[in-house]
């Protein structure tokens, strides 16, 4: 989404208009810059918090957004995380913000995510204001700082240029209110406005499922007043606002811009970054808005390709969003492909170990657990669990998997040749051994047309009507084997 949509709806709400209704809103501000240069703690002395502190590995993984108030003035800050997986979240940060603060570390410098933020900044056309961080170190530099800074054609004032900042000490406070009068000035030459009367609009920040009160989602409020009981849709989800909460997670009956709230009411969970529309709503104006998208996303479906398959799982959608582009930036060996099965909020279910199973796919949990009955039925039926709350951990865990991979290579390879009864999901079937062994009690995967359909396991394992603990290279065999994939004849059982 870009910046330009909402202009058009601020162009219609300029302080100049004759509409009487009209009145001006309080600044929205993004805080984006590089992995830990210091944004959530300048907000943390911002706010009198802590949550810096509380975060898992030290760092940003979710939008926040909180106000504050500065010279009996609102402000709502939205904090975005500086990792390079979540680039998607700043860009969504910088296209609903008034105003960005750019932090860089006084001691560090222009760095890769410092420049990504500012590609974001320029496409938005969003206004924004540098916030050199850490001044208080003794190795900060702010001369050097700023030549990176003109090196990157961020011309500053007193350097050329007409974008402004200020030196801070998130630990001494020294230069924050300096800062925040900045952000003002920077705000009210952009002159905002809006339409108490108006319906609702604004965009959603993040949405996610919670096990007690359902779909949880977090919007920014841009124009009109927002009020419990107003119909509300996006492109993907529709609803009612059965409870609204402000940043404070207090029940209010109403929200003007440009305030942060919470909603329940979805009837699904709405893609992060839509607009949403919200108020006494006609059934002809939700279905205009509500364009229902899947959430499922596959692959393209080709014959005789090596498969990774994945389920994804997040504790929010926008952690997904991130999870997706981390996973499509990782080197798999040529020929492979990545096709992720589905993906959801929540905790790992034992219905994801289920689809698993029925799929061959791997599951992948950020910030998001199993539950007792998905860890033991995964024990079972050995499928494969990645989980961290970090992310850069969770990636490194992720590219181990996919080294242990990369051949594509299997240790033995059964053709079936022949299927028999079947009672529940143990089939009797014979086959001959392809290449490698075939192992007793092994795990085998279910291979049909280039398509990896299931996994299941060898229950025993027969060669010349005895049993046996291994059949090798060229034998034929018969097996009980347990897989909930009716097994066919031509099927290839793929031994890691």
């Amino acid at each position: 989404m870009s910046k330009s949509i909402f202009s058009g709806i601020l162009k219609m709400l300029d302080m100049s208009s004759t509409n009487a209704n009209n009145l001006k809103r309080p600044p929205v501000v993004v805080v984006v810059g590089h992995v830990d240069h210091g944004k959530t703690s300048l907000l943390d002395y911002i706010r009198k918090s802590n949550v810096a502190a509380k975060e898992a590995g030290g760092i940003t993984q979710s939008v926040g957004a909180y106000e504050i108030e500065h010279e009996g003035r609102k402000i709502t800050f939205i904090d975005t995380p500086g990792h390079e997986a979540f680039s998607k979240m700043r860009v969504r940060g910088a296209n609903v913000a008034d105003v960005a603060i750019l932090v860089v570390a006084a001691d560090e410098g222009v760095k890769p995510q410092t420049k990504e933020a500012l590609k974001a900044l320029l496409v938005s056309e969003t206004p924004y204001v540098v916030a050199l961080t850490k001044t208080d170190k003794n190795t900060a530099d702010i001369e050097k700082v700023q030549n990176e800074l003109g090196a990157n054609e961020v011309f500053l004032e007193g350097r050329g240029g007409s974008i402004g900042w200020h030196g801070v000490s998130s630990k001494t406070g020294e230069g924050v209110k300096e800062l925040l009068d900045l952000v003002l000035l920077t705000y009210d030459v952009e002159d905002l406005s809006y339409d108490p009367n108006a319906n609702a609009s604004g965009m959603i920040l993040e949405a996610k499922l919670e096990n007690k009160r359902g779909n949880t989602v977090t919007v920014i409020l841009k124009n009109g007043t927002l009020r419990k009981g107003d119909l509300i849709a996006t492109a993907s989800a529709k609803g009612k606002v059965k409870v609204l909460e402000n940043f404070l997670a207090k029940q209010v009956a109403e929200l003007v811009p440009s305030s942060p709230a919470v909603i329940f009411g979805f009837e699904e969970l709405p893609a992060v970054g839509e607009e949403f529309q919200a108020g006494k709503l006609s059934a002809k104006e939700m279905e205009a808005v509500v364009k229902k998208a899947s959430s499922r996303v596959t692959g393209s479906k080709t014959k005789d390709d090596q498969t990774v398959r994945l389920i994804l799982k997040a504790d929010v959608a926008g952690s997904l969003e991130a999870l997706n582009d981390l996973l499509h930036k990782i080197p798999i060996t040529k020929g492979q492909r990545l096709e992720v099965i589905s993906q959801s909020g929540g905790e790992i279910s034992d219905g994801d170990v289920k689809d698993a199973l029925a799929t061959g796919a791997f599951i992948i949990g950020f910030k998001s657990y199993p539950s007792r009955a998905a860890e033991n039925l995964a024990r079972v039926h050995d499928i494969r669990i990645v989980t961290d709350e970090i992310i850069y951990k969770l990636l490194e865990l992720i590219e181990k998997m996919f080294l242990e991979m990369r051949d594509g290579k299997h240790s033995g390879e059964l053709q079936i040749l022949a299927t028999f009864s079947a009672k529940g999901d143990v089939q009797t079937i014979g086959g001959k051994v392809t290449r490698g062994k075939i192992l007793n009690k092994a795990w085998l995967e279910v291979k049909r047309e280039g398509k990896i359909l299931g996994k299941g396991k060898v229950v025993s394992l027969q060669q010349n009507k005895k049993d046996a603990n291994m059949v090798p290279d060229g034998s034929e065999c018969g097996m009980l084997f347990d897989c909930p994939v009716k097994i066919e004849i031509g099927d290839l059982l793929l031994q890691p």
